[in-house]
């Protein structure tokens, strides 16, 4: 299988990786992939399908036998179940609450992790998450950690409209079993207390051309 360039871009919640990775792999023409939307959606079907979170065999279950595809489309990966999951209902209230618990889930992980490796034999990717570049692709050279004080964002989180608490996020995700959220000992750190999301973009772009990557010739 042969595998694409991917870029992996971490961090905790509202530190900014989704706009800097989606901004990136437009400069790139790369393919972009929020892997959190992944998770979300695992957690939307489960509780569409009735199931209790935290009934983690039948939270097994139900993603293994997961109607939900990936797909890529205008360079971003798009999640179907039959018809295009709405981002709404991966930002609800009740998929808020969840998504940690079902992330946190090994064996989910393990079905999905495999989903996010698979789409690299496509194209080339910018793949953000929690858990890029230490377990999804530990052996990309390309691996970026963008961290902000968590005061800053809570504020950002709240001006995007969600309620969710940002540190009860952190510990679950760094205190998980599995893959949990931590700085992959090669990465390159940027903290964006202080920066703009396009002085993030530009430092990153840079730091990529001085490693030595091209933009992609796939379009």
């Amino acid at each position: 299988m042969s595998q694409h360039t991917v870029i992996a871009v971490d961090g905790p919640s509202a530190s900014g990786k989704s706009t800097v990775a989606r901004e990136i792999a437009r400069a790139l023409g790369f393919c972009y992939v929020d892997t959190g939307a992944m998770y979300r959606a695992a957690t939307w079907e489960v509780l569409q399908r009735g199931i209790s979170p935290s009934d983690h065999q039948a939270v097994i279950n139900s993603v293994k036998t997961s109607e939900i595809t990936v797909l890529i489309e205008n360079n971003s990966s798009v999640l179907y179940r039959g018809e295009k999951i709405p981002l709404e209902a991966l930002r609800s209230p009740e998929v808020n609450a969840h998504v940690s618990e079902v992330a946190s889930i090994p064996e989910v992980r393990e079905i999905l992790v495999a989903k996010q490796r698979a789409l690299s034999s496509q194209v080339p990717l910018v793949m953000e998450g929690r858990d890029i570049g230490t377990a999804v692709f530990p052996h990309t050279p390309f691996k970026y950690y963008l961290d902000a004080d968590p005061v800053v964002r809570e504020a950002r989180r709240t001006g995007e409209g969600h309620s969710d608490l940002i540190h009860l996020r952190d510990v679950k995700d760094s205190t998980r079993a599995v893959a949990p959220l931590r700085i992959a000992a090669d990465a390159f750190v940027i903290d964006s207390t202080h920066l703009t999301i396009p002085q993030v973009v530009a430092l990153i772009l840079h730091h990529l051309r001085k490693s030595g990557l091209r933009a992609s010739s796939h379009h």
